[in-house]
């Protein structure tokens, strides 16, 4: 059984570890720095922090069988501000026509661009490398409990909800893009790059081309790594298309991955965010059919998150499980008879 609660300093450890899985770069491997992100997020559940628009959310998802931490996902309530704003490149296209020689052509363009009063951002999802593909589907779970988050507390959120996705890496584990731009202007190493601009953002706006970048000058491989996903990253794609996310000509300026975009209100899975009575007894048979999504108590501690992947009944106003589960999550999630819950079915 997998637990869905908010990250705690014990934690720490184990969100170093995650931070070594190749490809990820949203987690820092020092640990000083992950515990200052830890306690910035304890401190966002909790409604303590000073800017409702700083706060970050990290979600862990814990195998109780084991108490191991396999993964993390992340809600940034605002991703931009002035002093941290948010950048992408708009991607573009140019018509040239010569008269004289009868001959035209579309130009593909980037151009920079940069918010600062930026959306709900989501990402950090990490999973450890033993817990992909598993029967739990951990991925899964911490893609939509963020979801199921928004739909509880919509308040603290922008309406506009953005999802960055990671692009496809040459066999060097280098982003196209970025060699054919960021390195040229920075004279630094992507990962490197990346790491400064969770600090600073401030080389960005001194250093990088303020025009119109032709891609028609990038290399091939440049070009076609733009708006695209790398091959782990495909099933993320498809699951925020189906759940409302679109893609607006708008990628990363760093290595050219995806900007998908989405209004909260229209998100699939947050729409089906409801408030339940929890029984204890056992659900019908006969043959019906669960439904399969999270199912969190809504009774907890200020700053405390419980959520489990369950399959549930739902009558009217009531939600219960099957026999074979309903005593085991209830202990899990601290549930007595006629609590308030919250059930999201996936979608």
């Amino acid at each position: 059984m997998i637990l869905l609660r908010e990250a705690q300093l014990r934690d720490a450890e184990s969100l170093e570890r995650l931070a070594t899985v190749p490809g990820f770069i949203s987690l820092s491997g020092d640990r000083d720095e992950l515990a200052l992100k830890i306690s910035r997020s304890r401190s966002s559940f909790g409604g303590t922090i000073s800017d409702p628009m700083d706060a970050k959310y990290i979600f862990v998802a814990e195998d109780l069988a084991t108490g191991r931490v396999v993964g993390t996902s992340m809600i940034a309530a605002r991703h931009g501000s002035i002093e941290s704003p948010h950048f992408y490149f708009e991607v573009g296209q140019e018509e040239k026509f010569s008269n004289t020689i009868n001959t035209g052509f579309i130009h593909g363009t980037l151009k920079l661009k940069y918010e600062t009063n930026g959306p709900t951002e989501l990402g950090g999802l990490v999973l450890d490398q033993e817990a992909r593909n598993s029967p739990e589907r951990v991925g899964r779970q911490l893609s939509f409990v963020r979801f199921l988050y928004l739909g509880l507390y919509r308040e603290s959120f922008k309406r506009r909800i953005l999802a960055e996705l990671l692009p496809p890496l040459n066999i060097r584990g280098q982003s196209p893009l970025w060699e054919a731009i960021g390195r040229r202007f920075t004279n630094m190493d992507y990962w490197e790059a990346d790491r400064l601009c969770q600090q600073s953002k401030e080389f960005i706006f001194s250093l990088f081309p303020s025009g119109k970048i032709y891609t028609t000058f990038l290399t091939a491989e440049a070009r076609n790594a733009l708006g695209k996903v790398g091959k782990e990253t495909e099933p993320v794609l498809h699951m925020l298309q189906k759940v409302g996310f679109a893609y607006r000509n708008q990628v990363d300026p760093f290595d050219g991955g995806p900007h998908l975009w989405a209004h909260v209100d229209e998100l699939a899975p947050v729409k089906n965010v409801k408030a339940f009575t929890w029984k204890s007894r056992p659900g019908p048979g006969g043959g019906r059919v669960p439904e399969e999504g999270l199912l969190c108590p809504l009774n907890r501690e200020k700053g405390v998150f419980r959520a489990l992947a369950v399959r549930a009944f739902v009558e009217g106003s009531d939600v219960t499980l099957s026999e074979a589960d309903n005593l085991n999550v209830g202990r899990t999630l601290g549930l007595s008879d006629g609590d308030p819950v919250s059930f999201m079915r996936y979608y």
